[in-house]
């Protein structure tokens, strides 16, 4: 996602152009983007309700690993080529996950291609069924059909996870179904635990293969009241994220059937990612283990208090007809949309942030159709520290805020 009139790459390749005309700074330089702007707001704010960690300075992220003396002996030889504390980190995942084995990979793109061309060699069938809106269709390049030899088929462009009806009636066969877990673009959304398994089941029914995209699996035990062995247990291979819910520097794992994992580990080589030192990416993931994974329960609850105080207070500052996606979050992520440009949304955000110190949007503004904008809300150990109260002022401050800036606009236009 990028911010609207912010000249940047997202991470779908696609360029946003900053539209504003350059104008000096003190220093003489081009006026700084909205990226810029919003960064800068977010590292210098002494209230943020999402810290997020990946744009936080260098030394602040190599203080990550000052803990990785409790989760690995550091006596220990360092990683060379997938053992060691790489192995460490494997085994870890496994056992969390309840599979017989599990790979490392430097990224969740590469995981999943291979995971899914390992399976289209067992079923013959190298059609893989998924949502319009899963990760590899929106973000990917066309990966699967330009790298792995793959065939993504769409089973539905809804707005939630497809149906056990869908895949069961779905026109065409398929080898393998991936359900995304959960949905990120459609508002990070779970389907009940009936419906999951119901699909499953369907999947079954058509001899196909399960594949778990759960980049944010570690997210989900809240919402279906399961354990992580529950929950990965109905697929027959599973992808998890070291970062996106661990804090971790990156990198991913596949867990599923060791000959699958082992398979993998061969085309892992194949693809370039059997790296040689692994070891920071791998401590960093053990320590979000050690201390991030228990508190994802804690954040997922908080985000529902989060989301009712946010709704309430855009609606007292003049805005009743904003939207909180889902309106009870099913993760600790959420959306928030506006029925404005995404530039006068963020211009809103960032100047919020910049004169009250207070960061209640430290995302993007995506532009979703002519005025309407979306962002997304992540609630993590930060966002425990806000009360109801808290969220509700900083909403109702925003808002007027963009209704002021609204009205200014209109007057220039």
């Amino acid at each position: 996602m990028s911010d609207a009139a912010e000249s940047t790459s997202d991470t779908s390749g696609t360029t946003v152009r900053d539209e504003r005309p350059p104008g000096p700074e003190a220093g003489g330089g081009k006026r700084p983007t909205l990226r810029e702007r919003r960064i800068a707001a977010w590292r210098g704010a002494p209230r943020v309700l999402a810290r997020l960690g990946f744009v936080a300075p260098l030394r602040e992220r190599l203080a990550l690993l000052e803990a990785a003396g409790s989760v690995y002996d550091l006596d220990e030889m360092s990683d060379i080529y997938g053992d060691g504390v790489v192995e460490a980190l494997e085994g870890r995942v496994a056992g969390l996950l309840g599979t017989e084995a599990a790979a490392f990979f430097p990224t969740g793109t590469m995981a999943q291609q291979v995971a899914l061309r390992c399976w289209a060699g067992r079923t013959g069938n190298p059609a893989v069924a998924l949502h319009a809106l899963s990760h590899p269709e929106v973000y990917e390049r066309n990966a699967f059909s330009r790298v792995s030899g793959l065939r993504p088929v769409r089973v539905t462009s809804e707005p939630r996870l497809p149906t056990a009806a869908e895949v069961r009636d779905f026109e065409e066969p398929f080898g393998a179904l991936m359900l995304e877990l959960p949905l990120r673009d459609a508002g990070f959304v779970l389907p009940t635990w009936e419906e999951l398994t119901e699909v499953v089941e369907a999947a079954r029914e058509r001899e196909a293969v399960v594949h778990f995209d759960g980049a944010r699996l570690w997210e989900c035990t809240e919402h279906f009241g399961r354990s992580l062995e529950e929950i990965a247990g109905l697929a027959d291979s599973v992808y998890v994220s070291f970062y996106k819910s661990l804090g971790a520097f990156g990198g991913a794992a596949l867990a599923g059937p060791a000959t699958l994992v082992e398979e993998a580990r061969a085309w892992r080589h194949r693809y370039g990612g059997n790296v040689f030192q692994q070891f920071p990416t791998a401590l960093s993931a053990l320590v979000g283990l050690d201390r991030e994974l228990p508190r994802l329960p804690e954040y997922a609850a908080h985000a529902r208090v989060v989301a009712a105080a946010l709704r309430e207070g855009l609606a007292a500052g003049g805005l009743p007809w904003s939207r909180v996606h889902p309106e009870v979050p099913h993760t600790h992520d959420f959306q928030v949309w506006l029925p404005y440009d995404a530039e006068v949304a963020a211009e809103a955000a960032i100047r919020s942030a910049e004169e009250t110190g207070t960061v209640l949007f430290a995302n993007h503004w995506d532009p979703k159709g002519p005025g309407l904008a979306l962002t997304e809300v992540y609630v993590r150990a930060a966002g425990l520290e806000w009360t109801a109260d808290d969220v509700r002022a900083a909403a109702e401050e925003f808002a007027r805020r963009l209704l002021r800036e609204a009205a200014e606009r209109s007057v220039r236009a």
